[in-house]
C-alpha cells in the first residue's frame, strides 16, 4: 500500500489500512481540509456559499472516490457541480465555465490502475500554491472537523462540460480548423481505456479527422502501462503503419499528457510535443516567451530564440511552470512529458489543445510528421536514477556536483542543473519527493553523448558515497 501527501493533493493505492493507502477515511479528511481552507483562498463566495466542480477519469475506483468526495463537500455545506467522466483540462476549464470557487479532480494521471488521487484547484482552475497546499495538509492531519447542520448542507447538480471544452479549443485563434479539415487527416488514437476515448474522438470529428480508436472503452481496465512512453505504445505504432495513418495520438488516462507517433511508426518523442506546438505558435504570432521545467529538452529554447523570443526555465512541477508563465507573460509553456500549457485557453496541461495546434501546424506545413520532426533541433535525453539508502547523502552529492562544475552555467532552483553551453549539453540532478533517489537527466545531440554525460556525473556521485 502507498499513500503520498503533497502540496498538490493526495494520491495512493486503493485500500489497506488508514494512512497507508488511499482509504475512505483519508479521502474524507483531505476533502474536508480543502473545504475548510476555502475562506483563506476566496473570502467572498458566489451567491453566499461555495461551489466546487468535481470531475474524474475512468479508473475502476473512480465512482467510489467521487461519492466520498461529493458527500464530504455536501456535508461541509458546499455546493457541487459533478462533471462525471471528465478529463483533467475539462475539469480545470469547468471551474471557469461554472463560475465556481475551486475544483477537485479525481485521477492518478499516468499511474497504474490500482492508484487514484485528489488534485486540488483554485477558483481560476489552476493548481494550488505550495502555501495553500501545506495549509490543507496540516489541517487534514489535525483531524479537527466541524460539519454543516442539516439546513446548511450543500447541493449537487450534474453537468457534462465536454462540449464546452471542445468549443473552447475550436474557438482559439491559432487553431486552423479549416486547414485541418481540408488536409483530410487519418489518425489512430490510443485512449488507454479512460476519458480520452470520450472527448478526443469528438474533437477530431469536429476537425474533420478520421479517427481509428484503440482502447476506447472508458472502463479503467488499462490495456497497457498508461504512461504515454514509446515502450508502452508498440501497439499504437503498429496500428499507425497498418492503417497507413498520418500519425498516432496517445494520451494518458486524464488527457493532460500527449505523445505522437510518426506515420512510419517511429515515436515523435514526447519531449517534442511541446517543442512542436511552440514552434507553430511562435511562427503564428511572430515571437513570444516560453517556459518549461529544468528537465525538459533544450530544443524549446532553440526554437524560441530562433523566433526572437525568450526562453525561461522553471522548477519541476506544473504549478512551478504556470507560476513562471504568469511572471514572464509566456505565450506557451509546459513540460517535456508531453504537457502543453497554452494560456490563451487556460493555464493547465491540455492534450486537446495540443492536438488541435499540432494538426494546424501539419496542415499548414503540408509535411508528414517525420518530415516535420526533421526540421526541429535534434537532441536526445537519457533518464537515469541513483538509489540511495540514506536521504542525507543526496545533499552531499548535489553540492559536490555544483562545486565540480562551478565554471559552467549552474542552476540550483531545483536540485542542480549544469549547462555546457559550447557543447549544447546539460545534466540535471534532483531528489525525488517520495523516494530516497536522485533523478539524473542529461541531454546531448546523440543518445551516446547524453548517456556518457550521465555516466560521468554518476561516477562523480559515487566517489562521494565511498
Amino acid at each position: 500500500m502507498t499513500l503520498i501527501k503533497s502540496i498538490s493533493g493526495i494520491r495512493g493505492t486503493i485500500g489497506g489500512p488508514q494512512g497507508e493507502g488511499l482509504t475512505p477515511v483519508d479521502i474524507v479528511k483531505f476533502t474536508y481540509a480543502y473545504c475548510a481552507t476555502l475562506p483563506e483562498r476566496k473570502t467572498a463566495p458566489n451567491a453566499g456559499r461555495y461551489k466546487i466542480v468535481v470531475g474524474r477519469d475512468a479508473r475502476i475506483s473512480g465512482q467510489m472516490v467521487e461519492q466520498l468526495v461529493c458527500g464530504t463537500l455536501v456535508a461541509c455545506g458546499v455546493d457541487v457541480v459533478k462533471c462525471g467522466f471528465a478529463s483533467t483540462p475539462t475539469t480545470e476549464l469547468a471551474v471557469k465555465f461554472a463560475d465556481a470557487d475551486g475544483g477537485i479532480i479525481i485521477t492518478a494521471s499516468h499511474n497504474p490502475r490500482q492508484w487514484n488521487a485528489l488534485k486540488l484547484l483554485n477558483d481560476r482552475g489552476e493548481f494550488l500554491t505550495a502555501a495553500e497546499g501545506n495549509a490543507i495538509l496540516e489541517l487534514a492531519e489535525s483531524e479537527k472537523f466541524d460539519f454543516a447542520p442539516v439546513d446548511e448542507l450543500g447541493r449537487i447538480e450534474e453537468h457534462d462540460f465536454t462540449d464546452e471544452h471542445i468549443d473552447s479549443v475550436l474557438a482559439l485563434e491559432a487553431v486552423d480548423a479549416d486547414a485541418v479539415r481540408a488536409a483530410g487527416f487519418k489518425v489512430v488514437l490510443d485512449a488507454i481505456n479512460s476519458v480520452g476515448g470520450i472527448i478526443m474522438p469528438r474533437l477530431l470529428e469536429r476537425l474533420g479527422v478520421e479517427c481509428i480508436t484503440l482502447n476506447g472503452e472508458p472502463d479503467g481496465d488499462f490495456a497497457h502501462n498508461p504512461e504515454p512512453l514509446p515502450k508502452n505504445l508498440v501497439g499504437l505504432s503498429e496500428a499507425v503503419v497498418k492503417e497507413k495513418a498520418a500519425l498516432g495520438i496517445s494520451v494518458d488516462p486524464d488527457v493532460d499528457r500527449l505523445a505522437f507517433i510518426c506515420e512510419t511508426g517511429e515515436p515523435f518523442v514526447e519531449e517534442y510535443t511541446l517543442v512542436a506546438v511552440a514552434d507553430y505558435l511562435l511562427d503564428f504570432y511572430g515571437a513570444g516567451n516560453t517556459v518549461s521545467n529544468l528537465s525538459s529538452s533544450r530544443a524549446l529554447r532553440d526554437v524560441t530564440e530562433a523566433h526572437g523570443g525568450v526562453y525561461h526555465a522553471a522548477a519541476v512541477g506544473e504549478v512551478n511552470v504556470t507560476t513562471k508563465m504568469h511572471e514572464v507573460d509566456a505565450l506557451i509553456g509546459g513540460e517535456g512529458n508531453g504537457g502543453v500549457i497554452y494560456p490563451a485557453s487556460h493555464c493547465g496541461r491540455d492534450a486537446m489543445v495540443g492536438v488541435a495546434l499540432f494538426l494546424s501546424q501539419l496542415a499548414r506545413k503540408k509535411m508528414s510528421v517525420s518530415e516535420y520532426k526533421a526540421t526541429l533541433p535534434q537532441y536526445f535525453i537519457a533518464k537515469n536514477r541513483m538509489d540511495l539508502s540514506d536521504q542525507g547523502q543526496i545533499a552531499a552529492i548535489l553540492e559536490a556536483v555544483r562545486k565540480h562544475y562551478a565554471d559552467e552555467k549552474v542552476n540550483t532552483i531545483d536540485g542542480v542543473k549544469v549547462d555546457f553551453e559550447e557543447k549544447k549539453q546539460w545534466v540535471h540532478l534532483r531528489k525525488s519527493n517520495t523516494e530516497p533517489i536522485i533523478r539524473i537527466y542529461s541531454e546531448a545531440s546523440t543518445e551516446a553523448e547524453a548517456q556518457a554525460l550521465a555516466d560521468e556525473v554518476i561516477g562523480l556521485a559515487k566517489t562521494i558515497l565511498k
